[in-house]
């Protein structure tokens, strides 16, 4: 895994995500998740390509069934941004880099 990625757990993730002063791409995951798989490598370029713009982490929904629970996650992968403490946007399965990369630029824009 990327240096660039934080691992995430109930413990920390207020203050690594919801107090952060910079957004947060959090990909909810297990590791029986065969598309979790198939995006982990889209979230290891994004978090080395961003650094420094946004913080990314990795939650492991069987290990922290608490934050899960919280942002109602259902299906995963789920990758949410989160930008002062709130979810702003968000995609749900093993979606292209691309994909993720409009969805971070249009937050990260000065307008934003």
């Amino acid at each position: 895994m990327s240096k660039n990625i934080n691992t995430l757990t109930d413990a920390t993730f207020e203050s690594d995500v919801l107090n952060s002063n910079i957004p947060v791409l959090v990909d909810f995951w297990a590791e029986w998740c065969m598309p979790c798989r198939f995006v982990a490598p889209v979230i290891e370029q994004v978090a080395d390509e961003y650094t420094g713009k946004i913080k990314v982490g990795k939650l492991d929904v069987d290990q922290n069934p608490r934050i899960a629970g919280q942002f109602g996650i259902n299906s995963i992968p789920s990758i949410l941004l989160y930008k002062n403490g709130q979810v702003v946007d968000g995609v749900i399965g093993a979606v292209p880099k691309e994909q993720l990369v409009n969805m971070l630029d249009k937050h990260l824009s000065p307008e934003n």
